[in-house]
């Protein structure tokens, strides 16, 4: 029987830009594309319905392989807060929520990302199995979202983004 374990991944960001743009960013189609989950160059679908309860998609394809990320909109209060929930069903059922808070400050906008990490596990799995494999999705999962911000970032200051090849 398989169980799951939660960790808790928050990073913030600083965006030179207000926070309407940055939570806007997270809802418009045309802009998910190029950043979320996925690039221009390799997304195949973006489509969302951003209201509570609606839903949203992103399939990727890389080296011909596909993924899909999915979710809902728990909670959408622009421009200051966004929940959501997170799947990507070709690698496991359990579903993370994500929330992200946006403020205002002088430089622009102070994003909070917070992502709520289920990590599957067996029953038979030892504390350490466990909290090696917490660690691991942790440190997977801020990895990802760091490159998608750095590209968020530039799109949203420069308008482009420049992925490191």
């Amino acid at each position: 029987m398989e169980k799951a374990s939660t960790t808790t991944l928050v990073m913030k960001r600083l965006f030179e830009v207000a926070p309407e743009r940055v939570f806007d960013a997270w809802l418009n189609p045309d802009m998910m594309r190029k950043w979320l989950f996925t690039m221009e160059t390799t997304n195949k679908i973006a489509r969302n319905d951003p209201r509570v309860g609606g839903t949203w998609e992103i399939v990727d394809v890389r080296e011909g392989k596909e993924y899909r990320a999915i979710g809902e909109y728990l909670v959408i209060d622009r421009p200051h807060k966004l929940v959501l929930t997170f799947r990507m069903p070709q690698f496991s059922e359990t579903v993370d929520q994500i929330t992200v808070e946006f403020k205002a400050v002088d430089a622009g906008c102070d994003m909070t990302f917070t992502q709520e990490i289920v990590v599957p596990h067996e029953e038979d799995w030892t504390a350490e199995d466990i909290e090696k494999a917490l660690t691991e999705y942790h440190t997977q999962t801020e990895h990802g979202w760091g490159y998608m911000f750095e590209g968020l970032k530039q799109l949203l200051e420069t308008g482009n983004i420049n992925y490191p090849s």
